[in-house]
């Protein structure tokens, strides 16, 4: 088992890469709480992997307040002893506008699920790191969306700061032992179209222009196999890094 004891958080974990990444990290050892607004879900999802290697348990809350994350953290090391890997993989989409027709509770709505809340969980996962002496491992969800225009303006800048955060931490605390990866995945089917809303016409007309070049969509499961690559010690030489998984959408 290549987690075999080790103490994990997962956001987002009630659906899509952020379950199947939880139902993966426990069948291969670890412990973790899934952190979720849901808890129906994740009660359920703990039950389906009770007997498994690891155990789950659960963390009901919004992953954009600094409280609910910390809280979330602070369970982990109750719980478990000790914090080990963050996954930052909860996400929420834009309505493909462009810049000219962004309105600021878009902005704010986007921003404070794809980038404030990986902050302030990164924040208090490398604080936890360091008292604990050091080494640590986190990983966040990008999107092949930082990259090329697959959405708005909001969420491409979203996903854009996730990338910049990701290498940032991985330089700052390369010393101290403490790994920062990210995952960068196309299209991928899961539940994330759900939190667009109706489609702002100019942007997605523009937007489906790069949509129709991409491959048959992916699996979350595809997803969960690159975050134990990241998680495990079979990636212990890889930091700083951005991890595409998207049919290679990007390559064309």
């Amino acid at each position: 088992m290549k987690l075999n004891g080790k103490s994990v958080v997962v956001t987002g974990a009630s659906s899509g890469m952020g379950k199947a990444i939880v139902e993966r990290f426990v069948r291969e050892g670890a412990n973790v709480v899934a952190f979720a607004r849901r808890k129906e879900r994740l009660d359920e999802l703990a039950e389906s992997l009770k007997g498994e290697a690891g155990r789950v348990v659960a963390f009901a809350g919004d992953v954009s307040k600094e409280e609910a994350v910390n809280g979330a953290i602070d369970l982990a090391v109750r719980e478990f002893g000790r914090l080990d890997i963050l996954v930052n993989n909860a996400g929420i989409m834009d309505d493909m506008s462009p810049i000219g027709d962004v309105k600021n509770e878009k902005i704010e709505q986007v921003f404070s699920v794809n980038v404030y809340g990986p902050m302030f969980a990164m924040r208090k996962a490398v604080q936890t790191f360091l008292a604990q002496g050091g080494g640590g491992n986190i990983i966040n969800v990008a999107s092949l969306g930082a990259m090329r225009t697959c959405a708005g303006a909001v969420y491409t800048a979203s996903k854009a700061a996730l990338v910049s955060l990701t290498k940032n931490t991985a330089y700052m605390y390369m010393p101290e032992g403490i790994r920062c990866n990210a995952i960068a995945p196309g299209g991928i089917q899961t539940e994330i179209s759900t939190s667009m809303g109706m489609p702002n016409m100019a942007g997605y007309g523009r937007v489906k222009n790069v949509l129709a070049t991409a491959p048959a969509p992916g699996t979350a499961d595809q997803i969960a196999s690159a975050a134990l690559f990241l998680a495990s010690e079979d990636s212990s030489y890889v930091n700083g890094d951005v991890l595409l998984v998207d049919g290679g959408w990007a390559a064309g």
